[in-house]
């Protein structure tokens, strides 16, 4: 009989690390006067912002809103292309089409799986409008070389840092380096909310208070519409837990960086490709993600953790331009690694409060996988 199972991620752990502290912020709100935007609002967004290194940020509804408002506030859409991966969570290029304007997809390089940006300058046309960069995993995407291309081009950068809060690039967090950037606080996120939730990021006060009134209704006074807008407004409560999480996320990330730095001891030696962090960046390690030499090993492998009681997932089983909404007409370059990561990759169990006896479970499972392989 299997011990407990291991999950991928425990969200539920993080609360209750933090219960006493999270449930004082939450009735503090109950017991306020605001229960839509409000002071807790304000001042999340003031402290997140701050965090980051960036002047403005606005919370709206979840990290999908976040990509698309950003896009939105730079006059964006229909009959524009906006460039980005296809080895992404569907959101990235959901946003996009709910902006209008029409995505199109490029490969990753193969040892970050970010963003390659030889294949974007490959694929800009008369019609591209911007960027997105995910930073896929926790790690940094090559932003040097990404913002040259947009200088050379008069393309807009925004970044992806749904999976990134906390990362460094050339010592500057991801987040303050682009035109906009945008960052979900669903549960399982490195900084998460109990529920969903997402900011947009940018330094230009116009744009900042363009996406104020984006995400509600384009109300530039109570009832009052000065633009079409939407209703994406980032909930009191959830700006309340994540206030108390932000005062903790440098220590969780610190916890992160120590399980992946014993996943690379406790692994080495075997076939399994690992993590790789670029000189001169911070990894934040939202996942921890091995790759195996083919799809038979990355499902056997899989199986064997199952049968060990530790789950295990895919980031991501189908890249977006195979998907049945996209396949077809989405344009693209070459996406021979994009299709070579999907059929190996593996995520392993990857979150603060995993405890050292459970990674140790881990890593002896997947030892004895390839001790019992010819």
């Amino acid at each position: 009989m299997p011990e407990r199972m291991v999950p991928v991620a425990d969200p539920q752990a993080n609360y209750f690390a933090l219960q006493a502290e999270i449930d004082t912020a939450i009735r503090t709100v109950l017991e306020g006067s605001a229960y839509i935007l409000g002071q807790p609002v304000d001042r999340f967004e003031r402290d997140f912002a701050a965090y980051v290194g960036v002047g403005h940020g606005v919370g709206v509804n979840n990290g999908t809103d976040a990509l698309h408002l950003a896009i939105r506030s730079l006059g964006i859409g229909s009959g524009d292309e906006v460039i980005t991966v296809s080895h992404t969570a569907v959101a990235t290029v959901a946003a996009i089409r709910m902006s209008g304007a029409t995505p199109v997809l490029v490969d990753v390089d193969m040892t970050t799986y970010t963003i390659d940006p030889e294949a974007v300058r490959a694929l800009i046309g008369p019609r591209t409008k911007a960027i997105i960069a995910v930073h896929l995993y926790g790690h940094p995407a090559e932003m040097d070389t990404l913002l040259s291309i947009c200088r050379e081009h008069r393309l807009k950068l925004i970044e992806d840092c749904a999976q990134a809060h906390g990362a460094r690039y050339h010592g500057r967090m991801v987040g303050s380096m682009g035109d906009l950037s945008a960052f979900s606080f669903y549960p399982t996120k490195n900084l998460g909310a109990i529920g969903d939730g997402g900011m947009v990021l940018c330094n230009d006060d116009g744009i900042a208070r363009r996406l104020r009134m984006l995400r509600q209704y384009g109300w530039d006074s109570p009832q009052h519409s000065l633009m079409e807008g939407w209703n994406s407004r980032l909930d009191p409560l959830q700006a309340a837990i994540l206030g108390v999480k932000l005062r903790y996320l440098p220590q969780n990330t610190a916890r992160r960086r120590a399980i992946a730095e014993a996943y690379g001891i406790g692994l080495n030696g075997i076939p399994l490709r690992l993590p790789l962090v670029r000189p001169d960046t911070e990894h934040v390690h939202h996942l921890y993600v091995v790759r195996t030499d083919d799809e038979a090993t990355r499902d056997g492998l899989r199986e064997h953790l199952a049968s060990a009681g530790i789950a295990s997932a895919i980031h991501y089983a189908l890249p977006v331009h195979k998907q049945d909404a996209y396949a077809g007409w989405v344009r693209t370059g070459s996406l021979r690694h994009t299709e070579m990561i999907a059929s190996t990759i593996l995520s392993l169990p990857m979150y603060p409060e995993l405890s050292d006896p459970d990674q140790q479970r881990v890593i002896e499972a997947i030892n004895s996988f390839f001790a019992q392989r010819p």
